[in-house]
């Protein structure tokens, strides 16, 4: 018995069957297809995580005040690390592991108006590659560049959220605005941010100036923080340590004192991300394998019920020297034709839902600055297309052997006694 007359066989058996096929193909189809978009989700809500926490930066590290915890070159343990402007100068210069550094100084709630509008913003005074090192994207206009910083130039960059509730639509850029009495020229705009971590204000609700122009409100020479970021996340760690050492050597305290000076690598959070991302994969995926399990023991009592139906028509087979694996193989390959179906007609059918369904809300209230961006985005991906075929023949595998291997060991004679 050759694979093309068992194929024909298997054929004409479930088109005599039609009516079962037809109904086994479409809840198999079912359920791939609630996989497939169940694992769209899974994909896109990991997306939409992963996005919100890198809005804060890259690789973000912030660096700010500490106190010593031991002795070191005869100074007491206990004093309290104030970073300076000079530190930033000194490891851009001394650690070449870090890409890009910037001092950063705050001055929340102060009042910022436009024309007869008058808000309360906070107030970050920051340098050049500060854009780099939080993902800060122009819609308009330009970032604050060296130059500004140097001159002190009276100018910001506004916030999102800012830009909208004071010029209402109206481009801002080339526009003034006026900070505690002091007349500024907007330069820029940020595009929103759908921000799940940060550190301080949100980006969005922000004025941005450059860091020498906030002389004018602050003593500029202990910043808030120092944010930086490594040339790449395998060098995060070494540039790390360089980092401390050299702020080791400016301020007098021991290299491995790690209380001396707070760093806050925002990676360490990211086990965090991937710890949800794969709960939610993985429980998506185990509500999708059941919808499939069903459809597999509905295939199985099919196959079942057809086994029963033919038993005349399998105990002459053997009676005429019929191989066992004949048998065998037969059965096993009309579960997997009805398999086959209903994979593919369950993936197009996952297909056209996950494009009509597009996106779906998930931080929608945590950003109602930027509600877009915390949308899951559903997108098809090879990889949902892969597991859930793969789910798919494993469950009809599992259900189309049970009813082959019953058929292949009916006993000849009992089989056409079989009434």
């Amino acid at each position: 018995m050759t694979w093309r007359w068992l194929l024909s066989e298997s054929i004409a058996s479930l088109r005599f069957y039609r009516r079962r096929t037809t109904v086994t193909i479409l809840s198999l189809a079912w359920g791939v297809a609630s996989f497939v978009l169940l694992m769209s989700y899974g994909d896109g809500f990991g997306a939409a995580l992963l996005q919100g926490f890198r809005a804060v930066g890259q690789d973000l590290i912030v660096m700010g005040e500490g106190q010593t915890s031991a002795q070191a070159g005869g100074m007491r343990s206990g004093r309290v690390i104030r970073l300076e402007r000079e530190d930033v100068e000194t490891i851009r210069e001394a650690v070449p592991g870090v890409a890009a550094i910037s001092p950063e100084m705050f001055k929340g709630r102060t009042i910022v108006t436009r024309g007869t509008r008058e808000k309360q913003y906070s107030l970050r005074g920051v340098d050049a590659e500060y854009e780099y090192i939080r993902n800060m994207k122009i819609v308009s206009g330009r970032w604050i560049g060296h130059d500004d910083v140097l001159q002190r130039n009276r100018v910001a960059v506004l916030g999102a959220t800012a830009a909208t509730e004071l010029f209402s639509g109206i481009p801002p850029v080339g526009e003034d605005i006026t900070i505690q009495g002091q007349r500024f020229t907007v330069i820029g705009v940020l595009e929103a941010k759908g921000q799940i971590a940060n550190y301080n204000t949100p980006d969005n609700h922000c004025v941005f100036l450059p860091y020498d122009t906030m002389s004018i409100y602050k003593d500029i020479r202990y910043p808030d923080f120092i944010v930086w970021m490594p040339v790449s996340p395998d060098a995060r760690d070494r540039a790390i340590r360089d980092v401390r050492a050299t702020l080791a050597t400016v301020h007098h305290f021991a290299p491995n004192d790690e209380k001396a000076v707070f760093i806050l690598a925002f990676s360490q959070f990211m086990h965090i991300i991937d710890a949800l991302t794969l709960a939610a994969k993985l429980l998506l995926g185990f509500v999708g394998a059941l919808t499939l399990g069903i459809g597999g023991v509905g295939l199985a009592n099919v196959m079942l019920g057809s086994v029963l139906e033919r038993t005349r028509e399998i105990g002459v087979l053997k009676a005429f020297g019929g191989p066992r694996g004949a048998i065998l193989k037969q059965f096993l390959l009309e579960a997997l034709l009805i398999v086959g179906a209903g994979g593919l007609l369950g993936v197009a059918v996952g297909a056209v839902a996950t494009w009509a369904v597009g996106t779906m809300p998930l931080f929608g209230e945590l950003m109602k600055d930027a509600p877009d961006k915390g949308n899951v985005e559903l997108g098809l991906s090879a990889g949902s297309i892969l597991v859930s075929v793969g789910v798919l023949f494993f469950v009809g595998l599992v259900a189309g052997m049970i009813p082959a291997v019953k058929a292949a060991r009916l006993n000849p004679i009992e089989a056409l006694r079989y009434e």
